[in-house]
């Protein structure tokens, strides 16, 4: 009814970390993922119960047979509101739906099941810790950007780095530390290095949005503006 085993292609990582995802949908659904749980490479839980968002936490993903929706628009607004990852089992193939991170198509192989489980969590770890908010900016360490509403300035692999050594910091860090977890330079190195990229990153921003205080420094050395710093 719902995948075919294919062993040709199944890889089993007894000690890989396991993503908890939880699954629920028709009955067939429910019992032909339960005989496939020897061959998966995340941990599975079935349940048929009524379910809202404090079901979901311990979850990373969301497994949902298209049963599971059909004629409920509270069961939609329920997982419209959820964060997790949600990942829909379908028989039909015009299905689109904003509500899911990705559509799985029935039937599949265990191979398939297992990637899409994977991918979906890696993607999403990927877009939280490219995109970082930092003040009224947005760190962006794909396009390597540092933006503010429609502007922004190009940054180097240093600069971003240096960023990132800040965050979260509520206090200064000096210029050997920089050196150090930046430039893996030793304690004794020249810390002009610091100082020029600091001057050159300051300039950058001065120039494209006129702000003299995103970096500071005070005797001790560097920091950004206290300020709440957070991952999109």
């Amino acid at each position: 009814y719902f995948i075919v085993i294919n062993k040709e292609f199944f890889i089993f990582y007894k000690n890989m970390h396991k993503i908890n995802v939880l699954a629920f949908g028709s009955k067939n659904f429910n019992t032909s993922l339960e005989e496939l749980k020897d061959y998966l490479n995340f941990k599975l839980t079935i349940t048929n119960d009524n379910l809202d968002n404090q079901s979901f936490e311990n979850y990373d993903v969301l497994f949902i047979h298209e049963d599971y929706l059909k004629d409920s628009l509270i069961r939609k607004e329920l997982l419209q509101k959820s964060n997790k990852i949600k990942i829909l089992a379908s028989n039909s193939n015009n299905i689109v739906s904003n509500i899911f991170n990705d559509i799985l198509s029935l039937p599949t192989q265990v191979k398939d099941l297992n990637t899409v489980i994977e991918n979906s969590v890696i993607k999403k770890s990927f877009s939280q810790n490219s995109s970082i908010k930092i003040k009224n900016y947005i760190l962006d360490k794909n396009e390597k950007k540092l933006i503010k509403d429609q502007d922004y300035i190009l940054l180097t692999e240093k600069e971003i780095q240096l960023l990132e050594l800040f965050l979260g910091k509520t206090r200064s860090i000096s210029k050997n530390k920089i050196l150090e977890k930046v430039w893996k330079y030793s304690t004794e190195a020249d810390t002009h290095t610091v100082e020029t990229h600091i001057y050159r990153l300051r300039k950058k921003i001065k120039l494209k949005f006129s702000d003299n205080s995103f970096i500071l420094n005070d005797k001790n050395g560097y920091l950004l503006w206290k300020n709440e710093i957070k991952l999109l």
